[in-house]
């Protein structure tokens, strides 16, 4: 199997989670649609390709790591109502604006917290399934030249350093899991350091660790999420072990 080698290091990072009100929640590990979405934003497609971004997601597998832990963060957010702005049709995604009922509650404040993670770095790979564009190696052209500027979840979130690792942008190994225990670990400054146990994540089938079930495909014709799927979480020790953090 051959794999992307990328590290995501950037002051803010963002994967998003199942969002609950106000709440703009984030998972510990990249989601497939937000991995998607990025290598599809360096080739530069649009949100009109379906067909491909679809296909694309499919495709996609991956694991990834902390190498340096990060710190979580809560911004607090508002938003006002009763901008003239907010009162356009096509504010939402129905064509209709959000406002409540009643009074005139429904031209005030609105709270919005997101949550981000802080001074990060993590180690991802990345693998496609079966044949057909894109290929390993137009992933790394596209990554190395993006059509657009990259962002590691939320638009703020800007990575510091470029995403392919500068040694070895592909990586080849038995499978994923071994890929990313191949991948020298650095340490804030981009510096190779001893390995110790780190927390990660892997497909599924590869067992060990603790199993979970994660929201995160998305349907890219309705731009709305849509399904969920297996993954494994756990330490990733030096000698290769992997066995969920007590």
């Amino acid at each position: 199997m051959r794999a992307l080698v990328l590290r995501f290091d950037a002051p803010l990072l963002s994967f998003g989670g199942v969002m609950v009100d106000q709440h703009g929640v984030i998972d510990r590990f990249p989601r497939q649609a937000m991995l998607t979405g990025l290598l599809a934003n360096a080739l530069g497609w649009e949100h009109g390709d379906f067909d491909k971004l679809e296909a694309l997601q499919a495709r996609l597998l991956f694991a990834a790591r902390w190498d340096v832990a990060p710190r979580r963060i809560v911004d607090y957010q508002t938003v006002d109502l009763g901008q003239p702005k907010m009162a356009l049709p096509g504010w939402t995604t129905r064509g209709e604006p959000e406002h409540r009922e009643g009074g005139e509650a429904r031209f005030g404040t609105h709270i919005r917290l997101r949550h981000y993670w802080v001074d990060g770095l993590m180690t991802v790979v990345v693998a496609l399934e079966g044949d057909g564009s894109p290929a390993l190696e137009e992933l790394v052209e596209a990554l190395r030249r993006p059509a657009r500027p990259l962002f590691l979840g939320r638009k703020s979130c800007l990575p510091s350093r470029p995403l392919l690792d500068p040694k070895t942008p592909i990586l080849e190994g038995e499978n994923l899991l071994e890929i990313l225990k191949n991948v020298p670990r650095w340490n804030r400054w981009g510096e190779e350091v001893d390995a110790s146990p780190l927390e990660a994540c892997w497909p599924v089938e590869l067992g060990g660790g603790e199993v979970r079930r994660v929201y995160d495909l998305r349907s890219w014709r309705d731009q709305l999420p849509a399904g969920s799927r297996l993954r494994r979480e756990g330490l990733l020790c030096p000698d290769g072990n992997h066995v969920f953090p007590t």
